[in-house]
């Protein structure tokens, strides 16, 4: 069983191993906008989850996440051998490869801050015209002693 610290590095190495392949040594087009994000590495050093996305080329245009993915698992021997040769290890560790969905995630959050901003804007154009509710001195006066004079 291997420590954190050493399964933290390999998977950080995968990491590097892995996007350097495929920037340069992989020639399939549909991998030419797909990021490695991050990358996990079981405790035993068996298997190792590489998190991919795949970036748009504009900003309206939808990625290819479907063909990037045929794309990696078609190339994964090919990258399993580099990640062998890079990393030295006694056993290469098996790669499978995820959708990160951190992109996703983020533009639903950004949708949600809209969506909370704007109530917020409407509930400050309702309270800009309100008044309090109540009499202007909500605080009581004491009760005035009568003097003893009248007696």
């Amino acid at each position: 069983m291997a420590d954190a610290p050493r399964a933290r590095k390999l998977a950080k190495r995968i990491s590097q191993i892995v996007a350097s392949a495929l920037e340069h040594e992989v020639k399939d087009p549909r991998l030419a906008r797909v990021t490695i994000t991050d990358t996990k590495v079981t405790a035993d050093l068996h298997d190792a989850t590489v998190y991919y996305t795949v970036l748009g080329d504009k900003l309206d245009a939808e990625p290819d996440r479907q063909g990037a993915a045929q794309a990696l698992e078609s190339a994964k021997g090919v990258l399993r051998t580099m990640v062998g040769q890079g990393t030295g290890v006694r056993f290469t560790p098996t790669l499978t490869f995820v959708a990160d969905t951190v992109p996703e995630d983020a533009k639903h959050i950004d949708d949600l801050l809209a969506r909370a901003r704007a109530a917020d804007a409407e509930v400050a154009a309702i309270a800009s015209g309100a008044s309090h509710a109540g009499e202007p001195d909500p605080y009581r006066a004491p009760r005035e002693d009568e003097d003893d004079d009248e007696d």
